[in-house]
């Protein structure tokens, strides 16, 4: 069965943190730059943000009760869940969340009210952590690995994973030799050689 297992990240991926955290940022008095989305960075999304502002700001966050009530992303709830029932797959999800067990099941509570019993394990690292050893566990299976984050992306691609980049505003000019998809309608049909 190991080649019914999906790998995947959470924000940006299967949960929209962006709305979430903005929200929480503007009640904390900051406001967003124009055109925010197109950037990764939260310095760059915010004004009046340092970098160890970013790091400090997001661990608050993810640490936080918000993080238990962010909205799943775009599509994602339909087609994971054709992808559990009619094909079989499980789910494993990498985050680089916190690695505060409350916040962490926070983190499972949010995944499982949307998407059910699909996940073999939620893997939370550090906040921001590089995925390098989680990924590492999977060197040469040739699993998918869907990622919004192209340094992810493309270190799945080198360890020998299928990655697929989902499309953002902050990661449209990276140039990769995988698939960039807009929704899950399109890893569906990539996974599955479905047209639909």
């Amino acid at each position: 069965m190991q080649d019914r297992i999906i790998l995947t990240d959470c924000d940006g991926v299967l949960l929209d943190w962006e709305p979430k955290f903005t929200e929480w940022m503007t009640r904390r008095g900051y406001q967003q730059r124009p055109n925010a989305n197109d950037y990764y960075r939260i310095q760059d999304r915010f004004e009046d943000v340092t970098s160890g502002d970013a790091k400090k700001f997001t661990r608050l966050f993810n640490e936080s009760a918000a993080i238990g009530f962010l909205k799943p992303l775009r599509d994602s709830v339909y087609w994971v869940r054709r992808l559990n029932e009619e094909h079989g797959y499980r789910f494993v999800c990498i985050t680089s969340q916190s690695l505060d067990p409350d916040a962490q099941a926070l983190r499972v509570q949010n995944l499982e009210r949307y998407y059910g019993a699909v996940f073999d394990r939620v893997w939370c690292l550090d906040t921001g952590s590089d995925k390098d050893q989680a990924l590492e566990h999977y060197r040469g299976s040739g699993l998918w690995w869907i990622e919004d984050k192209p340094d992810n992306a493309d270190l799945g691609h080198t360890l020998g994973l299928r990655s697929v980049l989902l499309e953002h505003g902050h990661n449209v000019s990276h140039e990769c030799p995988y698939p960039r998809v807009q929704n899950w309608r399109e890893i569906f049909a990539l996974i599955t050689s479905q047209s639909v």
